[in-house]
């Protein structure tokens, strides 16, 4: 592997000419340059990358921190999709490091990225806490972002969506259309994403004076077969109910197999409701109802941030994105329904 010397002797230059060349500070001739380029290439000669950054204090990269129980299914593809595409739009590249199982380790990967000289950092966070990652804001003087959370001192640095009125306005919905026994499938409960659901399916059983049945609410862990086990243990329970929301759409097809598996009718019998808004569930039979949080927008206004805060722009404390309640075959009327 060629070296800076080497590049150097090959231009007839010096190396500290090519390290002002590779950096862009101070000054050099174009023709010096033009030498310089064309030594690198007959060389082959790779800089560096974490040398440049520490002499450029810019790396053009854009670090995004996710916990790994997050990479499967659609709502983390179209996250990831979106940043890589916007970044790409922006002549960045986009980094991905695992925040695994903990609070530690996320900060951990935090530091990863800040060791890296990252220009800016995305966070996803699944363990830390606001607290925490409003210290971290402070902390360090590169540009951090923080998607999923409301953060306390911090507001232009987080984008979220409102997933307490998401959960409130399916939970409505299914009330209006005759529904009073609703059945809850949870996501895992050390989800903030979760605990919001719930309390938004809390509050609209609680405006529109129903009372709660705490056996319809049933904890779920994000996947098709806890769905699936969350209607078996209803029926097994022999607890009535004429609908199902589910916490995301995996746990909803799951409800939907279990609920046909006991030869019970969606949407004529028990009407079925989910989140995200998987590809698929239009297609599915019955087609899925199921609430679509603006992943691709929030991502956009996040990475717009980072861009506006690096150029020093001005930034809007505007962080709340709503979801869109997408209708579709799997709700009909409730026992309650009146034209």
């Amino acid at each position: 592997m060629s070296t800076m010397q080497e590049v150097a002797k090959k231009a007839g230059v010096s190396k500290a000419t090519v390290s002002r060349v590779l950096s862009g500070k101070g000054y050099v001739s174009e023709a010096t340059k033009d030498q310089v380029y064309k030594a690198i290439e007959e060389a082959g000669y790779r800089p560096n990358l974490l040398a440049r950054n520490l002499a450029t204090n810019k790396s053009q990269c854009i670090g995004l921190v996710v916990t790994n129980t997050l990479y499967n299914g659609s709502y983390f593809s179209e996250l990831l999709s979106q940043a890589a595409q916007k970044l790409e739009q922006h002549g960045r590249q986009l980094i991905l490091v695992d925040g695994k199982h903990s609070a530690e380790e996320e900060q951990q990967a935090i530091q990863f990225l800040l060791d890296l000289r990252c220009d800016a950092i995305i966070i996803y966070p699944r363990f830390l806490t606001i607290d925490v990652m409003d210290d971290i804001i402070e902390q360090h003087k590169q540009p951090i972002m923080v998607v999923n959370r409301r953060l306390r001192k911090h507001q232009s640095h987080c984008i979220c969506c409102d997933h307490k009125g998401a959960s409130f306005n399916a939970t409505q919905y299914l009330i209006t259309r005759g529904h009073r026994d609703i059945a809850f499938i949870t996501g895992s409960l050390d989800s903030p994403t979760a605990i919001e659901r719930l309390s938004g399916y809390k509050e609209a059983l609680s405006q529109y004076g129903i009372a709660l049945q705490e056996d319809l609410i049933v904890k779920g862990k994000w996947t098709p077969n806890s769905g699936a086990a969350a209607v078996s243990a209803l029926l097994n329970g022999k607890i009535g109910f004429s609908a199902v929301l589910a916490s995301n759409d995996e746990m909803a097809v799951g409800a939907i197999k279990q609920l046909n598996a006991a030869g019970i009718s969606v949407p004529d019998t028990v009407s079925v409701v989910g989140f995200d808004n998987i590809p698929t569930a239009p297609y599915l039979i019955p087609a899925l109802s199921s609430v679509k949080d603006p992943v691709s927008a929030m991502m956009n206004e996040v990475i717009d941030r980072l861009i506006s805060m690096l150029d020093g722009g001005y930034l809007s404390k505007d962080n709340l994105f709503t979801s869109e309640l997408l209708v579709r075959d799997s709700v009909g009327n409730g026992p309650f329904w009146q034209e």
